[in-house]
């Protein structure tokens, strides 16, 4: 109980959509530099498939949440006054702009100017979609959802996600990490950020209960669940860190490592979010 497991499409879709759409921001910013040979950066832009990849796999996951997948399209019903209608919209058109900005870069069909634009614009697809993902969660019946911690948890994840994926990808081209050495301490913020986070909403969670529940009861494990993430969350960075240290290129199997590890992290905290829905009654703070 309180594992959140029995949501893992959604656990899938949510942590990879905002580490795909994080990622993104990160590998336009090093194509955007101009600092990149030409045949790196057609190497970057190939190595991007990884991105379209897991994009791909997260909304055929997310479609098993409606029962049928046909039923997706009915998430398009209520677009502009829905929530998850400009979720889905949103993560359509980042997958959409930035898919078709992948073919014809690959194909060397994208002119450069246009290029540029075009990643620009995919990077602002990026941001909405992260910031949509979780004002869905923000249902006013449900207390342990509709609070700051949702918004700030959930960006954190593109902050986690996202740049270990991108040096991973960026790693796969052939690109030296050790230009970029100072990105991690991105993540570093994003990982202390989200230890305060865990510690503040843990005392919280003892102020909420409905009629029937306590917020306490609903994830008995908190405190050892969320240690557990930042752990593994902390192992995946130490792997693209440690060698950064050392004044090495990290390898791309270590870097793989490290993204496991992460993703591992960010998967048992969404499992942990899950885990606090209420149900439906008239909260007490």
């Amino acid at each position: 109980m309180g594992s959140g497991i029995h949501e893992w499409p959604l656990m899938f879709f949510t942590v990879i959509g905002q580490s795909v759409a994080g990622a993104f921001i990160m590998m336009a910013a090093v194509l955007l530099s101009g600092k990149l040979s030409t045949d790196l950066a057609r190497q970057i832009k190939l190595s991007m498939f990884g991105l379209w990849l897991l994009m791909g796999i997260g909304f055929l996951l997310s479609s098993m949440h409606m029962g049928t997948p046909m039923r997706a399209f009915n998430a398009f019903n209520r677009l502009g006054s829905s929530s998850l209608s400009n979720e889905i919209a949103s993560g359509a058109l980042f997958f959409a702009f930035g898919g078709l900005y992948w073919l014809l870069a690959v194909l060397n069909k994208m002119p450069a100017a246009l290029g540029k634009l075009w990643l620009i614009v995919v990077m602002v697809l990026a941001a909405v979609f992260i910031i949509s993902i979780s004002r869905v969660y923000l249902i006013e019946t449900v207390a342990t959802w509709d609070n700051g911690y949702t918004i700030v948890n959930f960006i954190l994840t593109a902050f986690l996600g996202g740049p270990i994926l991108a040096a991973l990808l960026l790693r796969i081209a052939g690109f030296d990490l050790q230009c970029i050495r100072r990105v991690p301490a991105v993540s570093i913020i994003a990982l202390l950020v989200g230890i305060y986070a865990a510690i503040s909403q843990g005392f919280e969670l003892g102020s909420i209960q409905t009629s029937v529940q306590k917020a306490v009861d609903l994830v008995p494990d908190y405190g050892m669940l969320m240690g557990i993430k930042v752990i593994a969350v902390a192992l995946g960075l130490g792997c693209w860190i440690m060698p950064l240290v050392a004044k090495r290129n990290p390898s791309v199997a270590i870097m793989a490592i490290g993204f496991l590890f992460v993703s591992v992290g960010e998967f048992v905290g969404r499992g942990v979010f899950y885990g606090l829905h209420m149900t439906v009654g008239m909260a007490v703070n």
